[in-house]
């Protein structure tokens, strides 16, 4: 299991995936806004998505587990 966290505070833009979805590791899970930038979270791992701890807008601190692979 791995849990995804933020790679620096911001928002959450975008989510690409659902749980259930499939994925590989580099895929991007979803797209945060920092500092009018998007920038991508990707799975760090291949496997299933267990949870989402996010939603779309949601603020987010660096280093927040924003979902967890399985």
């Amino acid at each position: 299991m791995a849990d995804i966290c933020a790679p620096m505070s911001g928002n959450i833009w975008k989510i690409l995936v659902k749980e259930g979805d499939k994925v590989k590791t580099d895929d991007e899970l979803m797209i945060m806004e920092v500092m009018k930038m998007e920038v991508p979270v990707t799975a760090t791992c291949d496997g299933e998505v267990k949870s989402l701890k996010v939603k779309e807008e949601d603020a987010v601190e660096a280093d927040a587990v924003v979902a967890v692979i399985e």
